[in-house]
């Protein structure tokens, strides 16, 4: 009596699963169906699946690229020039430094009254012209001292070392590839540099340096005409003392946090101060990378279009193929809805099955180019010299959320043609 008893609650709660969600459970039976794989719907649907999959790379290589381009070139200009800039107000924004300022600041070696700053390190900048044997390079010559983060300049040294600023007297500099090749010099070379004087109707100073590093960022504007040394060398040219300098670069945690840091430190600094941040003093290299945002938007755009409108060709043609099972489930008393979600079911697989095809080949593109670089671009048109690649693994899951979702919604219309069909008639149609 207890074994018939345990048998009919079990058959009961199976029919009750059954009944809840047989949908589901015809839409698995389908697609396990030997028919299915060779149904006249199969090309279809295997172009369905492609089409998704290519989509989903495209989209996938769209999205890292272009924020690879967006955090590659904002990496190097912060690299050279610091995500934020204090200098004299009297400088107006000059590439060279001018108008000394105090070292002894409320805000050096660090904010205190800020947060999100990584660093702040002095630095001043001397117009100056490299001769040699043959030829000649003016150059802009960067002066930094024993705080500089060296980072940025160790990823890129080529040859050589960084110079060592520990010594009484620091000759040595850093140079770029482009004025190396430009100048035909080579590592551990003295050259000679001519620095105008802060005297009027005086001759030029000609000071030695010794080319002790060799680095190429790919960044033309930079690299053809920086040059960088001890600070102490600057002071000594322009006949400042120790305490005085040409500017404070800041260094943030967080590059997305720019405009509101650059605010706060413009208001902490003193009135005789000026603050920039690089997205306003390179505002035409931030509008041009800013741009990509717009090209991956319509890109993703089009892709979910096309692969969209593939689905529903396949959903259409599952739907005219089982016209016969479509009448069958009508007239055992199946609702226009149930049937419905029998082939959304089946639709949301073959998404499913595109979006994770697309994902393993999209993703193994992108670490191969992230690691090996084999897709390589013009430096002086785009400031890189590989087409780099920023893989955010939140992005690529919203992605492939979005996908999904708006694929299952663009088939919700066409499957509404299932209420059209008569179950008499289908009956017969087979």
């Amino acid at each position: 009596m207890l074994v018939t008893k345990i048998k009919y609650v079990f058959l009961k709660r199976t029919n009750e699963i059954i009944k809840l969600n047989y949908e589901l459970f015809i839409a698995k039976r389908i697609i396990a169906g030997k028919e299915y794989k060779n149904s006249i719907s199969s090309p279809i649907i295997k172009i369905a699946i492609t089409a998704i999959a290519l989509g989903v790379i495209i989209m996938m290589i769209s999205m890292a690229t272009g924020s690879g381009f967006q955090h590659k070139i904002r990496d190097k200009i912060s690299g050279f020039k610091g995500h934020v800039q204090i200098t004299n107000y009297d400088d107006n924004n000059s590439e060279v430094s001018i108008t000394p300022i105090e070292k002894n600041q409320d805000f050096y070696p660090e904010f205190k009254t800020i947060d999100g700053i990584k660093k702040v390190q002095i630095f001043a900048n001397k117009a100056g012209v490299i001769r040699t044997a043959t030829d000649f390079e003016g150059v802009i010559f960067k002066g930094v001292s024993t705080d500089y983060d060296w980072s940025f300049f160790k990823e890129y040294l080529v040859e050589g070392k960084l110079p060592d600023f520990n010594q009484s007297r620091a000759r040595d500099v850093l140079l770029s590839q482009t004025l190396i090749d430009r100048l035909q010099l080579k590592l551990n070379d003295t050259i000679n540099v001519f620095f105008i004087k802060a005297t009027r109707n005086k001759f030029p100073s000609r000071y030695k340096f010794v080319v002790v590093g060799i680095y190429d960022t790919g960044f033309g504007q930079f690299d053809k005409s920086l040059m960088i040394g001890d600070i102490r060398e600057i002071q000594r040219l322009n006949k400042w003392n120790e305490n005085q300098i040409g500017g404070f670069e800041v260094l943030l945690d967080d590059f997305d946090d720019i405009e509101q840091k650059g605010n706060e430190i413009y208001s902490a600094i003193g009135s005789t101060l000026n603050s920039t941040t690089i997205v306003e003093s390179y505002d035409v290299i931030f509008e041009w990378i800013e741009l990509f945002d717009n090209n991956v938007w319509f890109i993703i755009g089009i892709m979910i279009l096309v692969a969209s409108i593939n689905m529903i060709t396949a959903l259409l043609v599952l739907i005219l193929e089982r016209v016969q099972m479509v009448g069958v489930l009508k007239a055992l008393g199946s609702d226009n809805w149930g049937i419905r979600k029998i082939f959304l079911y089946n639709a949301t697989y073959l998404i499913l099955k595109g979006l994770l095809l697309g994902n393993v080949i999209g993703i193994s593109l992108l670490l191969l180019q992230h690691y090996f670089g084999f897709i390589t671009l013009d430096p002086a048109s785009y400031h890189v010299s590989t087409v780099p690649v920023y893989i955010n693994v939140f992005s690529i899951i919203m992605l492939n959320i979005g996908t999904l979702i708006l694929c299952f919604l663009m088939l919700l219309i066409p499957s509404y043609i299932i209420t059209k069909i008569s179950p008499s008639k289908s009956i017969q149609f087979a």
